[in-house]
């Protein structure tokens, strides 16, 4: 274990006698063996952050729902599901996913804005254990459908607070401008609404402000107005079992410093018990900040492309593969998996797609020739459950290590994968 340098993801991920390495295995010897690109993941840095919301929660009534849309790969909703989690879906086919990977669906929270009538039976027939309703017209539906089925719906309302959680606007949820909830000022009129429907059952309140936050001051704002709208709630004669508090928590993708869990946590349970809602059941919704330092993705160079103005490392992932620059205007930190003595130069890293969007990063210091590996790091979240088939390229494979054990969790798709599914007119 000499020469060791950790990097994004805590010691799980570290040069070890110059070469790159997850856990105990060498980044090389997986990218050799199941080709590139290639997406490896470490279950310990996985199980470690969520360690630290577990730590902060210790000895109260609290549930953590992993957000599955940071990473909805089967093995990986596997591993939270042995740990205890619940898992907070956005769609029937997330659902599905869970339940095949041996989850508890009473412990599944269904959020989003455009439930179909199909998914609502589709959640109510798997028991799930709460709906977060997020408009007036969904209350109804909802609660048409739950009728029709002979069952009652356990829901909570999700309120938009308006709180600015001071990150990129496409993942900003909690603004009075974003799609997202019931208005802060129309929550009371919408559970007094919820509370008349006899195929609804109230359970809780819940609020969601946002991805990738670094900072814990819109945390505190967002819970001051959720727990004002708690009291008036219940004030009108509406109990309110549980509270969740979304998630949203930031990593590190360059230099960030958000919080760490455990002690986001003391501040705002010290807030909640200062305000006498200490003793209720707590939800929370971590998705990025479980996964996104626990995954790297392996990419070969290609090409190397001087020109007047840019020198580009032409590598084969592509945006379809690693979505977030091209989306977001994202950093991901790009090393080789091997050290070298050599001089750094300036090259813009892109993929083979037909589009100028298609960068992984701008600008990075790299010595590299053709036939090299590099790892894009502080990729284990919305990459591989944004990835797309984009020009007719195949997902890439995905690999989970433990230790010195790994396993193949996805395989490679196959141009024949792609169009299995499509058909010829024979007219």
């Amino acid at each position: 274990m000499s020469n060791e340098h950790n990097l994004p993801g805590g010691p799980h991920f570290a040069f070890r006698d110059g070469e790159l390495h997850v856990e105990r295995l060498p980044l090389r010897g997986l990218a050799l063996s199941y080709g590139t690109p290639l997406f490896v993941y470490s279950a310990a840095s996985m199980l470690e952050a969520l360690a630290a919301y577990q730590r902060g929660f210790a000895g109260r009534n609290a549930r953590i729902c992993y957000a599955m849309k940071a990473n909805s790969s089967l093995a990986i909703l596997q591993l939270f599901a042995r740990a205890g989690c619940g898992f907070d879906i956005v769609s029937g086919g997330e659902l599905k996913r869970v339940l095949a990977a041996g989850g508890d669906p009473s412990k599944v929270i269904f959020s989003g804005v455009g439930k179909t009538r199909a998914e609502m039976r589709l959640a109510l027939e798997a028991g799930i254990g709460c709906f977060n309703v997020e408009s007036e017209q969904e209350l109804n539906v909802l609660d048409e459908v739950a009728r029709s089925a002979g069952v009652v719906a356990d829901i909570s309302i999700r309120v938009n607070p308006d709180v600015d959680p001071k990150t990129h606007p496409y993942i900003s949820t909690g603004l009075r401008g974003n799609k997202f909830g019931i208005a802060h000022q129309q929550a009371l009129t919408a559970y007094r609404h919820a509370a008349g429907l006899t195929g609804l059952r109230i359970r809780g309140i819940d609020c969601h402000i946002g991805s990738q936050i670094t900072q814990e001051t819109p945390y505190l704002d967002a819970m001051d107005r959720i727990l004002d709208l708690v009291g008036a709630i219940e004030d009108a004669g509406i109990a309110l079992e549980h509270i969740d508090f979304g998630g949203g928590l930031g990593i590190d993708y360059n230099g960030d410093t958000p919080p760490r869990a455990d002690a986001l946590w003391a501040q705002l349970l010290h807030r909640l018990d200062a305000r006498g809602y200490g003793d209720r059941l707590l939800m929370i919704e971590p998705g990025r900040s479980l996964v996104g330092n626990a995954g790297v993705c392996v990419t070969e160079v290609l090409y190397l492309k001087t020109g007047e103005q840019k020198n580009f490392c032409v590598v084969d992932a592509a945006m379809n593969d690693l979505p977030r620059p091209a989306m977001y205007q994202a950093f991901h930190g790009i090393v080789p998996l091997s050290r070298s003595d050599a001089t750094p130069s300036p090259w813009d890293v892109v993929g083979p797609i037909c589009e100028s969007g298609d960068w992984i990063g701008r600008d990075r210091q790299l010595a590299v020739r053709s036939g090299d590996l590099l790892a894009v790091l502080s990729a284990g979240a919305y990459c591989m459950s944004m990835a797309s088939n984009y020009n007719t390229r195949g997902r890439a494979a995905e690999v989970l290590v433990d230790g010195d054990q790994h396993w193949l969790i996805r395989e490679r798709e196959s141009a024949g994968d792609l169009f299995a599914g499509e058909h010829l007119v024979t007219a």
